[in-house]
């Protein structure tokens, strides 16, 4: 199971995007260790836990991840704020919409 952390100061704002539409982390899920559809289902696990606008980076070094949660952030109706290639993981970030 991955582990969910506690916030830490981290802004993220999608290149090309207004700074002022920045969003702060309020949550980390490391997924680096689990594979499909691991990520997945410890972000739809941190969504229901967490309050309407409270953003959620997903660490995965699942390389499907970084099309299969954008898909379902998008199906479930919240918001992709970012998807940005680390050094050997992808952060995607989301914010709870509803």
């Amino acid at each position: 199971m991955a582990a969910l952390q506690p916030a830490r100061a981290h802004i993220v704002c999608m290149e090309g995007t207004d700074p002022s539409m920045a969003a702060t982390i309020t949550r980390t899920v490391d997924a680096r260790g689990s594979f499909c559809p691991g990520p997945l289902m410890e972000l739809i696990r941190a969504i229901k836990e967490s309050d309407v606008g409270e953003t959620i980076a997903v660490w995965s070094a699942d390389k499907g991840s970084k099309t299969d949660i954008p898909k379902w952030v998008e199906k479930a109706g919240h918001t992709l704020v970012s998807v940005e290639s680390k050094d050997g993981f992808d952060e995607i970030v989301v914010t709870k919409a509803r």
